[in-house]
């Protein structure tokens, strides 16, 4: 596998690590194919029950890597289908997955970079991070979700502004319109995301999963739709492991163990 994404599984939890620190960790292609590779192993392995996101050094990802634009010129169509599409796989893989999925963005988040930050069920930032939508700048239009996830983040007004204007937005104010969960200062960062990691693997991942689709579900159905859907989840859940442990638990007065089963 290529070393231009690292993968490292540990009790239940998998570190995906952006790692091009030279480049920003600017998405070319390899980086794209092997950020596949590895949200098809996430999503896959029974063993990982949370998935961490972050990049390698200073930055979290500036995007696509615009010398690789450039080199390819010629065939751009083809080379940014390609491209994109890629990374539209692996984010689907992970949007999709029965387990959540944690962004730790150590630093600033441009372009695709902004979109893979803003994709987590929890996105905890460095107050060394900033957020920039990019693509107007350089006369292209935004990849990655992030007219999808944007307006349902921030709402159209916000999401209109960031990625018309460019403007900058930086972690404090990220967590106080929506984009990301919460900014931390830079040396809290990795304990919060260990923590917090350590936490959802330890809990119901299978339930977790069915409210992520639920959630996702919800922007395509009606009000009383959505409740149909809910109402079969939770009769699912309940008759399933998870569910049968965490009221047995909580009738016995105890902790429960999710992992056992």
């Amino acid at each position: 596998m290529s070393d231009t994404v690292i993968l490292e599984i540990d009790q239940g939890i998998a570190r995906i690590t952006l790692n091009r620190p030279d480049r920003g960790n600017a998405l070319n292609q390899e980086m794209a194919d092997a950020l596949l590779a590895v949200a098809l192993r996430c999503a896959n392995d029974d063993a990982v029950r949370c998935v961490i996101l972050s990049g390698r050094g200073r930055m979290f990802c500036v995007g696509g890597d615009v010398g690789d634009f450039a080199s390819n010129s010629t065939a751009i169509a083809g080379f940014l289908s390609g491209l994109a599409g890629t990374l539209h796989q692996a984010l689907a893989q992970f949007a999709s997955m029965r387990k959540p999925l944690i962004t730790q963005v150590n630093g600033p988040a441009a372009g695709a970079g902004m979109s893979m930050a803003i994709s987590g069920d929890i996105a905890l930032a460095s107050d060394a991070a900033h957020f920039t939508a990019a693509y107007g700048g350089i006369g292209l239009t935004p990849d990655g979700g992030m007219t999808w996830m944007l307006p349902r983040l921030v709402g159209m007004r916000q999401a209109q502004d960031l990625i018309l204007t460019n403007r900058r937005v930086d972690a404090a104010e990220a967590a106080r319109i929506g984009l990301i969960t919460r900014a931390l200062p830079q040396d809290k960062l990795d304990g919060e995301a260990a923590q917090l990691a350590e936490r959802l693997a330890a809990g119901a991942v299978a339930s977790m999963g069915n409210a992520r689709r639920l959630l996702h579900d919800s922007f395509s159905s009606g009000y009383s739709s959505q409740m149909d859907r809910e109402l079969r989840a939770i009769s699912e859940a309940g008759e399933g492991s998870e569910g049968r442990e965490g009221i047995s638990a909580f009738l016995e007065k105890r902790k429960p163990d999710f992992q056992a089963g």
